[in-house]
This record gives structure tokens, sequence and C-alpha cells, in this order.
């Protein structure tokens, strides 16, 4: 019992780690799609549209990683390979609905990431990560 208790706990730390680098590594991408660094843009000029394209890429991690996780095999190794491994592809998914975004509408979202005045373009990108995200889980399930 007390060692399925340790193995419960590890196999916690060992996702939570996925996790975090997996949100890092979603942080970094939304920061390069920013002119300005996406840090300075919500902490320090408090802006609303890079605050809630972030929101949305770490909810969509999260729904792909739950579900990843819940879905896994008692093989901790392979379950956390399947988890990093339909983070990451989300991951992918989610930037490259970004660049299909902006590419079909007038303008820049990295841009207008930056402004102060809050844009709908960053709600539609922050909606399509959150489908696709639902949509990876969905598969996984």
């Amino acid at each position: 019992m007390f060692q399925q208790l340790l193995f419960g706990l590890s196999a916690a730390v060992a996702y939570g780690v996925v996790g975090a680098v997996l949100m890092a590594l979603g942080y970094v991408l939304i920061d390069l799609a920013t002119p300005a660094k996406l840090r300075d843009l919500i902490w320090v000029r408090r802006n609303g549209n890079a605050a809630i394209l972030l929101v949305s890429g770490l909810l969509g991690v999260g729904i792909i990683l739950t579900t990843a996780i819940a879905a896994s095999s008692d093989d901790l190794a392979y379950g956390l390979l399947g988890t990093l491994a339909y983070g990451l592809l989300g991951l992918i998914l989610m930037g490259l609905s970004f660049l299909v975004i902006d590419a079909f509408t007038p303008g820049k979202l990295g841009e207008e990431l930056s402004t102060e005045t809050m844009h709908p373009g960053i709600w539609v990108s922050a909606a399509a990560h959150v489908v696709i995200a639902t949509i990876i889980a969905a598969a996984i399930w």
C-alpha cells in the first residue's frame, strides 16, 4: 500500500514536470509571436490581448494533458511519452491556427497583441486554441 502511494506520488511529479515544460514551451511560442516581450505585455503593461491568448494556450495544454494522463496506461514511461507527444502536437496545432488566422485576416495578430485596445481577433485565436485542444482530447479518449 505504501509502495502504491510512492508510485502515485512519483507519477504525479513526473506528469507535473511534463506539464510545466509544455506550458513553458507554450509561453515561449506566444512570446515569439509578439513584437514585445510577453512578460512585459502582461505583467507590466497589463495587456488584456496578450493575457487572453496566453490563458487560452495554457487551458489548451491543460485540457490535452489531463485527457492524455487519464487515458494513459499503467506503464508510467509510456504514459509520460504519450502525454508529451500529445502536448507537443497540441502546441504545434495551436501555433498553426494562430498563423492561419493571421494569414487570412487583415493586419497582424502579433502586433494586435501589443495594442492596448481589446482586439476581437485575439478572441477568435483564443477560441481556436481551446477547440483544437478539445478535438485532440476527444481523439485521445
